[in-house]
């Protein structure tokens, strides 16, 4: 099936400044980034280190950026990195983050030191929007001279603790709105013709096609499994497209994508993908997800 003409620009032909000026013109605010995130990470003020890390500074509006450390950190132990809100539109991706530090964090903070950055795009959170205001996809802006602040400014950040994460798992949700907005809107900025993909209808996962680790991407999905339904592969064995690692995980190259999990060396990496619109799930179970998968690989690594 192929997606409807977008309703800016002409079909074939890439966006020019006027039009990404017009596209962002559409936009509104739908929610706050301040009530919903940043009043959760001043409640944890006293059980870990809050760091602000940067700030987005966007028309009238200023963003700051915090990522949370435990507090018992010492440089012999494993960096964990856990981030959310790469695309801002992915509402458990922040929420898991933030309910990972609310209710399971400390419970590992005596083997691992722990980073969590739970809302790397706070612009894209409030308007409900997988770009940025440039219309820049900030998880395919993972490279080098980032044209993303968000991901420039996350990346110096972790650059500058100066340890390399050993794990990086990155949250993510795939929506219905994937095929109903946002590969349109991608079609039309690209000047090119993109078809719908079928969504998966339950979690799955996105691995490091050069550095897979199956065992600890079917550690993740077993913790999960518990919480919420493991997505099945279509007809051709595949998820959005993509052929299986294992059941449930696709493998993508994702330092080649500029994808969130490439930027680190980490030997432990995936990208988790909730289905929020389907039918047997709900928020709240969503968000639980997310904790499970965080929870699921430090408990392999834990006991391997």
């Amino acid at each position: 099936m192929t997606t409807q003409p977008y309703p800016i620009g002409t079909p074939g032909q890439p966006w020019t400044m006027q039009e990404k000026q017009q596209w962002l013109a559409m936009q509104s605010l739908k929610r706050s980034y301040f009530d919903d995130v940043v009043d959760i990470i001043d409640s944890l003020k006293d059980e870990f280190n809050v760091e602000q890390y940067g700030e987005l500074n966007y028309a009238a509006n200023d963003y700051p950026l915090f990522a949370l450390k435990t507090r018992d950190w010492q440089d012999d132990k494993p960096v964990v990195l856990v981030t959310g809100g790469v695309h801002g539109y992915e509402t458990s991706g922040v929420h898991g983050a933030l309910r990972f530090l609310q209710t399971r964090a400390k419970d590992y903070e005596r083997s691992f030191n722990i980073v969590v950055a739970p809302c790397i795009s706070p612009w894209g959170y409030e308007t409900i929007n997988r770009w940025n205001p440039a219309a820049v996809d900030p998880n395919r802006s993972f490279v080098p001279d980032s044209p993303a602040p968000e991901a420039k400014a996350i990346m110096k950040y972790v650059a500058d603790l100066g340890l390399e994460p050993l794990v990086h798992i990155d949250l993510h949700e795939t929506t219905d709105t994937d095929n109903s907005e946002f590969r349109p809107a991608l079609a039309a900025r690209d000047g090119v013709t993109h078809d719908n993909w079928n969504i998966p209808d339950g979690f799955y996962l996105a691995c490091n096609s050069e550095s897979p680790e199956p065992a600890f991407q079917q550690a993740i999905l077993e913790e999960v499994a518990e919480v919420t339904h493991i997505a099945p592969a279509d007809s051709q064995q595949q998820l959005i497209g993509v052929p299986l690692v294992i059941d449930g995980v696709i493998g993508l190259p994702v330092r080649k994508l500029g994808l969130c999990i490439g930027f680190t060396q980490a030997a432990y990496t995936s990208t988790t993908e909730v289905y929020p619109d389907s039918d047997k799930t709900d928020a709240k179970e969503c968000v639980d997800a997310q904790v499970a998968a965080v929870t699921g690989g430090l408990d392999y690594l834990l006991n391997r």
